[in-house]
């Protein structure tokens, strides 16, 4: 059998060197040559990042009405607080769904009966290897939060219309949030259909 033609080759860049530049407790610096496509060289710099997650919480009153959960929360690098979705990074060892649990519990107290995968997000492909795991979750039940020392957010509620007018005004600017919003305007229109299961 023919192998398939990759009909991106033409695009494909190819590591000659790479050189560790930095490593911290979370994020490593990589330095790399490649070969171009043309024949040519370059350089590629990128940070190497495990992996995070996350979760839009939905929250439902007696007769249907959807809230989401949200953030404030100081971001350093801005110097600014931001309205995020609950979101953090694995931990060695942990899959993409015990992280979503995880931090929606420890951010906001929160539980939640019934999970469903949306996709994943790459927010920074120019320079990093991050990629955000998206997971919806339902059927809440409150509890206490559990935030990591140091850690200071406010936890809230706001309806999906208040969320994308936010958005549109930019008073949200967070990109993954932006992105989830999206998913939330399709999820809830019809359009876009998730795949809803308990917890295992």
């Amino acid at each position: 059998m023919a192998k398939p033609i990759n009909v991106h080759s033409h695009l494909v860049e190819s590591e000659l060197s790479s050189t560790e530049v930095f490593q911290g407790r979370l994020l490593r610096l990589r330095s790399d040559t490649v070969a171009l496509p043309d024949g040519g060289q370059a350089a590629r710099e990128y940070v190497v990042h495990p992996g995070a997650v996350m979760v839009v919480p939905l929250l439902m009153d007696e007769l249907g009405a959807v809230r989401v959960v949200l953030e404030r929360q100081f971001r350093y690098p801005l110097r600014q607080v931001m309205i995020e979705f609950p979101a953090g990074k694995l931990d060695p060892g942990e899959s993409c769904f015990q992280c979503a649990q995880r931090e929606l519990r420890e951010e906001t107290g929160y539980r939640a009966r019934s999970w469903a995968r949306a996709g994943v997000l790459h927010p920074l492909i120019a320079y990093s290897t991050e990629f955000i795991d998206i997971w919806f979750a339902r059927g809440l039940e409150s509890g206490q939060s559990q935030l990591d020392p140091g850690e200071a957010l406010d936890v809230f509620t706001a309806t999906p219309d208040e969320l994308i007018d936010w958005c549109r005004s930019g008073t949200v600017t967070d990109g993954k949030t932006l992105t989830a919003a999206l998913w939330l305007q399709n999820v809830l229109s019809g359009r876009w259909k998730l795949d809803w299961s308990k917890p295992v």
